[in-house]
């Protein structure tokens, strides 16, 4: 049997598309750093609390 060799649909990437999708990574790259932070102060406020 002989391959195929694969096909490529090419279709136009429209700004507005990536703009859109890039502010969603983004806000949640910027949500993920907030929490993060928020749980490593926490974290040391307790253990400044509970372990001194």
């Amino acid at each position: 049997m002989a391959e195929q060799a694969p096909t490529y649909e090419m279709v136009e990437v429209k700004a507005e598309d990536l703009m859109a999708e890039r502010q969603g990574l983004y806000a949640g790259f910027l949500r993920a750093s907030v929490w993060s932070i928020g749980v490593t102060v926490a974290v040391l406020l307790l253990m400044a609390i509970f372990l001194v």
